[in-house]
């Protein structure tokens, strides 16, 4: 969302960039090809998110100066491809956990509730010329999409090897946010 000032050119290849990033995440994650397994459908739509946010990632690490944000950048770089190989690992296993009609209804209805507020408040982040304030008014609510499908995916009986994931994911991504509003409010 624009905040009423002209961009720079900088800025605008961020912009541009970043809502890429956002778009191709958005078709991966709600095209995603879904089972009647949660733990599945869990991972092959938070492997697209957590790509985005490698991306998102390296695309602040070509204009911020910022140390403290670049550690933020690099910690979300090397936590969230961890987290997506240690997925891949489990996928084969995990797909074979299958749940009822009524419980993937139920896991999916939270999961498009929680991906389109995400969806919404990452396109409508304010945006103006501080570029390091941009990637974190757009990270914090794609981090926090991230904790909200990990612990909509905890309602459910879900494959135990997944269980530590999500935890991680919850874990990693909270301390992410509480970072980025730090930060956020001394820039």
């Amino acid at each position: 969302m624009y905040c009423g000032e002209q961009f720079s050119n900088a800025t605008k290849q961020y912009l541009c960039c970043f809502y890429e990033i956002l778009d191709n995440m958005i078709e991966e994650m709600t095209s995603a090809k879904l089972t009647n397994s949660i733990s599945h459908n869990f991972i092959v739509q938070m492997i697209p998110h957590h790509q985005a946010a490698i991306k998102m990632s390296q695309n602040i690490l070509k204009y911020t100066t910022l140390f403290p944000l670049q550690n933020i950048a690099k910690n979300i770089i090397s936590e969230q491809t961890k987290s997506i190989e240690a997925m891949k690992k489990i996928l084969g296993v995990c797909e074979e956990q299958f749940d009822s009609k009524q419980d993937i209804c139920l896991y999916q209805n939270g999961f498009d509730r929680i991906t389109r507020t995400m969806f919404s408040q990452m396109r409508n982040a304010c945006s103006t010329n501080q570029i390091n304030a941009n990637f974190m008014r757009e990270m914090i609510p794609h981090h926090q999409g991230a904790i909200r499908m990990s612990k909509n995916a905890l309602h459910f009986s879900i494959c135990p090897r997944l269980i530590p994931i999500l935890q991680t994911i919850i874990v990693s991504q909270e301390k992410g946010v509480q970072e980025m509003r730090e930060l956020l409010h001394c820039i």
